[in-house]
């Protein structure tokens, strides 16, 4: 590590804490030839994922647009913006674990439906009718009799 005052290339680390949530080291270092001390912090280098639309296109992953449907989903019902931002922060992680570099816009979709039927079937339905592109009432209604099947126990989904 080069010596911010001098440019000296040799320091010595005095001190490592973990920073923040445990996603970084805080180092206090003292460079060897000036003396002069400073901080420098190590962080986990991450590979930007990338979204592959239906189209083929391929976007950055970003949260704001999971936050941004929910908040529409979730619109006038009793869910707190912190309950949204917990379930966009679930559902980064899931994503994290299980793909590397590229996911399909369709799992992010499919995640996002399974966590908001989880929280409010106003919610679900609304983002669902969306997602699913509801072109009648009939599918619709569908949907509708798959939730309610659900509360009885019996799940028959096309």
């Amino acid at each position: 590590m080069k010596c911010p005052a001098c440019e000296y290339k040799e320091t010595k680390v005095i001190d490592s804490r973990i920073s923040g949530e445990g996603n970084s080291i805080r180092r206090r270092r003292e460079c060897l030839k000036c003396e002069k001390r400073f901080t420098t912090y190590e962080y986990i280098e991450r590979v930007p994922l990338m979204v592959v639309k239906k189209d083929g296109r391929r976007q950055a992953f970003d949260r704001t647009k999971i936050i941004s449907g929910l908040v529409k989903a979730c619109e006038k019902r009793p869910i707190s913006f912190d309950r949204i931002e917990k379930i966009t922060t679930e559902i980064e992680k899931i994503i994290q674990k299980k793909f590397d570099r590229e996911v399909d816009a369709s799992v992010i979709g499919e995640a996002i439906m399974e966590k908001l039927a989880q929280t409010d079937e106003v919610a679900y339905v609304r983002f669902a009718s969306v997602y699913r592109q509801f072109r009648d009432v009939n599918q619709f209604m569908s949907e509708l009799k798959v939730i309610l099947e659900k509360e009885k126990g019996t799940v028959k989904r096309k």
